[in-house]
C-alpha cells in the first residue's frame, strides 16, 4: 500500500458538490492499494501515519504525532498511486488492486486507524471526488508499506 500524506491545517472532499469528508488540523491521506496487498500492511500504514511526529513542537521543531495535536485524518481512495508511466504516455494501473480487493483494504486502514484513537473522515471509495486543502508547511510525506521490508538507511 502506498500513502501520500500532507500535513494540512484543513481539507475536504466532495462529491457531486457534497460535502462527504472534512477535518481541521491533521493528515490528508491518498492512500493507494496494490495487488497483493494484506491486512498486515494496512496495520502497518495505519501506525506509520498515527505516530508519524510531523508537528511543531513549542521550539518550532517537527517533533509531534496526530494524538499530541488533537490533529484528525481524511482518507481518500487513491489508485492512481499504483500508476505506471514507463512506456508510453497512457498510465497503465495494473499493479492497482481490483475494487473489491482495494477497497476491503482501504476500508481495513480506516478501521487500524480509528483503532489507534485518530478520528477519521473519508471521501467514497470509487466516486469522483474534489479534494480540498490548505497544506501545511507544505509538508508532504510518502509512505509505502513494502518498505518495511527494506533496512533502514540511518
Amino acid at each position: 500500500m502506498r500513502a501520500v500524506v500532507q500535513r494540512v491545517a484543513e481539507a475536504r472532499v466532495l462529491v457531486d458538490g457534497q460535502v462527504v469528508g472534512q477535518i481541521e488540523r491533521g493528515f490528508l491521506v491518498l492512500l493507494g492499494v496494490r495487488r497483493g496487498d494484506t491486512p498486515e500492511d494496512a496495520a502497518y500504514l495505519a501506525r506509520k501515519i498515527a505516530a508519524l511526529r510531523v508537528f511543531p513542537d513549542p521550539q518550532g521543531r517537527m517533533n509531534l504525532s496526530l494524538a499530541e495535536v488533537g490533529g484528525e485524518v481524511l482518507v481518500v481512495s487513491q489508485f492512481t498511486l499504483y500508476a505506471d508511466t514507463r512506456k508510453g504516455n497512457r498510465p497503465s494501473f495494473i499493479e492497482a488492486a481490483s475494487p473489491d480487493e482495494g477497497k476491503r483494504l482501504y476500508s481495513q486502514c480506516i478501521d487500524f486507524l480509528l483503532r489507534e484513537g485518530i478520528h477519521v473522515e473519508t471521501g467514497v471509495f470509487q466516486a469522483q471526488m474534489q479534494v480540498h486543502l490548505v497544506n501545511d508547511g507544505p509538508v508532504t510525506i510518502l509512505l509505502d508499506s513494502q518498505d518495511r521490508h527494506r533496512p533502514s538507511r540511518s
